[in-house]
């Protein structure tokens, strides 16, 4: 085939190559392919690629790749885009069941284009004296910070990303600041190895270190790309369950790129 046909969706400007395999004819996509695509200047450009695929006992199945052609862990932001994406190929169904790296995942949509995407459970939480770690689904370090707009995320979160703790696996790096009702998320991106618009992992880590007592929340984020919502329930010291992503994800274009 020297043609693969390709979507681009983005959520809250975290940017996607989508393409339909479920009849599995991509299964053979390279490193090399997938890095091409996603380049800015020499491909389509994204933050990822997504393959949809078929899934038994699932509705679909979800594979990412990073920026860098490699397969990723799990994309909040992503997953919800190829939620959208599975509605706009016919998987419609008002409870969507797929199957991602980190496990099983439900969705919801509203409207057109506004998806509510359940996370994995997290039980556990580093905690050190000006961050925490934690994993949503991938690794993200979280640091709480006066004014956001002020840090220079690539250096510092690359700074941190390839210290000597984390340079072989990496982690995410998510700076956060209170807002008068929720919080602002700036995020380094590990696989992308820059700061991205948004990260709907990440944005689940830092909303969850705002909790203080067990109970329901609805947090409000703030990211560079846009608006998302965060809303669970902390049920311990440092766990928390029923976790859902929510906000927009739109179809931008469709095209063909040579393979």
């Amino acid at each position: 085939m020297s043609a693969i046909h390709f979507y681009k969706y983005q959520g809250t400007g975290n940017d996607f190559v989508i393409i339909d395999n479920r009849h599995g004819v991509y299964n053979d996509l390279t490193e090399e392919q997938v890095h091409k695509f996603c380049d800015r200047r020499f491909g389509i450009g994204a933050d990822g690629l997504m393959l949809l695929n078929q899934q038994e006992g699932y509705d679909f199945g979800m594979k990412y790749y990073n920026a860098d052609g490699k397969e990723g862990s799990m994309c909040g932001n992503g997953g919800r885009c190829l939620v959208a994406f599975a509605r706009k190929m016919g998987v419609i169904k008002e409870h969507l069941h797929f199957l991602a790296v980190d496990g099983p995942h439900e969705a919801t949509l509203k409207g057109d284009d506004w998806v509510n995407l359940k996370m994995q459970d997290v039980d556990g939480v580093e905690m050190g004296s000006l961050y925490y770690y934690l994993n949503t689904g991938s690794p993200h370090f979280v640091k709480f910070t006066e004014d956001v707009q002020a840090i220079d995320v690539y250096e510092e979160g690359r700074q941190i990303r390839y210290n000597d703790r984390f340079a072989k696996e990496g982690t995410n790096v998510n700076f956060v600041q209170n807002t008068d009702n929720g919080i602002f998320v700036r995020t380094y991106e590990r696989g992308v190895e820059d700061e991205t618009y948004s990260c709907g992992t990440g944005v689940t880590a830092a909303a969850l270190m705002t909790a203080t007592e067990e109970k329901d929340y609805i947090v409000p984020v703030q990211t560079l790309g846009g608006a998302l919502e965060v809303r669970f329930t902390k049920t311990g010291e440092r766990s928390y369950t029923n976790i859902w992503l929510c906000g927009p994800a739109t179809l931008v274009y469709e095209g063909n790129i040579k393979k």
